[in-house]
């Protein structure tokens, strides 16, 4: 898990907030979970790093990859 790494999680007032991996506080907070993940998604492209978005149990819901892929598609041409 890359450590710019943007998580999208549920928070105490019943919205959803955007925090980097590591940190204590969020970067933002949205009463949408898909306001969130639109934020979450420019910074993870700004940062080519990673997104996870979680469900409201904590588990990673989706993840997505906006860096360098280690092992990018192979297209056959």
């Amino acid at each position: 898990m890359s450590k710019n790494a943007q998580h999208v999680f549920p928070n105490q007032d019943g919205g959803w907030s955007v925090r980097r991996t590591g940190s204590n506080r969020a970067t933002k907070s949205f009463e949408r979970q898909s306001d969130a993940v639109n934020f979450a998604k420019s910074l993870a492209r700004k940062q080519s790093s990673e997104l996870y978005v979680h469900r409201k149990d904590g588990t990673i819901r989706e993840r997505d990859s906006y860096g360098s892929d280690p092992a990018p598609p192979k297209y056959k041409s």
